[in-house]
């Protein structure tokens, strides 16, 4: 286990230099650069300053060299759009929202999604199974954002029961997480569904019942842990796009969380929040993953590292 746990960590660090070297190496080969004419109307001189406080004018190896020695020290840089913080600052402000936002979904998703899938595998080709199929496949092809001006129009325009936007009040948040949910959670009642539905299939889920033994033990002690390790493969990658924000839904309901920042930043050129943003997906993508792969030996016992 600690040799497997090393190795990985190893791959992890790996992926986290090569992705901070394409991405340093893309953002500075787009055309453009933060301090251009056109966002900033400058005298030549006072550019060449600001050019050589955030050592831009300096060769892009010796940019990326700096860049990173002073990340090993925690130093992200300061944010282009957001001059009065730090990099680290604007994330620790932004960042909890996001992953508010996306943790809600979440449990969402895995509970409501989960239940569904379910019952829709047990009540196979019934109205009940047609309906959460239904459901599943909107919930899926609909895009988000179609779904939350949906929401907006409705519930917070026509109806007036919820606001049009903001963060801080319960009542702010119903709309986003309702929109944000959708898809992870028709996925997640799709997913179940199938792999129920094979599962319970299986010899040991007859063996199991011709022991006598209840339905509802067959269903949740034998089948429903053998049908959620599919799910742990595709629920896993959703998990980095959730927590870490979505540009749509952000700005849709006026959310200051840090999907909408990001997508500034790469439209105004800031580097050093690209650069951060970047390296905190790569980084949480890595995580999600190494455990996704320990989950796999909890849920089925037959997986060995």
């Amino acid at each position: 286990m600690a040799r497997y746990l090393l190795g990985r960590l190893f791959g992890l660090l790996l992926v986290f230099v090569i992705v901070s070297m394409l991405a340093f190496t893309m953002m500075h080969a787009v055309p453009g650069g933060p301090f251009d004419e056109e966002k900033a109307p400058l005298p030549p001189a006072a550019r060449a300053n600001l050019l050589r406080k955030y050592g831009l004018d300096r060769p892009l190896y010796e940019q990326y060299g700096l860049y990173m020695w002073n990340v090993l020290q925690g130093d992200f840089g300061i944010s282009f759009q957001s001059p009065t913080e730090t990099v680290i600052e604007l994330i620790a402000r932004t960042w909890p929202v996001s992953m508010a936002l996306g943790g809600i979904t979440i449990l969402i998703a895995l509970s409501v999604g989960t239940t569904l899938g379910l019952i829709a595998a047990i009540k196979q080709n019934t109205w009940i199974d047609y309906t959460v199929t239904f459901i599943a496949t909107l919930g899926i092809t609909v895009p988000n954002f179609v779904v939350a001006i949906w929401l907006l129009l409705l519930f917070a325009v026509r109806l007036q029961w919820l606001p049009t936007g903001g963060w801080g009040d319960w009542r702010t948040a119903i709309l986003p997480v309702l929109a944000f949910a959708l898809g992870p959670t028709a996925l997640v009642a799709r997913y179940t569904r199938s792999s129920m539905v094979e599962v319970i299939r299986a010899d040991y889920i007859r063996t199991a019942r011709a022991k006598g033994l209840g339905e509802r033990v067959v269903i949740m002690r034998h089948a429903l842990k053998n049908a959620l390790i599919p799910l742990i493969t595709i629920l896993g990658p959703q998990i980095p796009n959730l927590i870490t924000g979505t540009i749509f839904i952000e700005v849709i309901f006026r959310i200051p969380g840090l999907g909408k920042f990001f997508v500034t930043s790469v439209l105004l050129r800031d580097y050093p929040m690209i650069m951060a943003t970047m390296l905190l997906v790569a980084m949480t993508w890595g995580i999600v993953y190494l455990l996704s792969d320990l989950l796999y030996t909890m849920v089925d016992p037959r997986i060995r590292i």
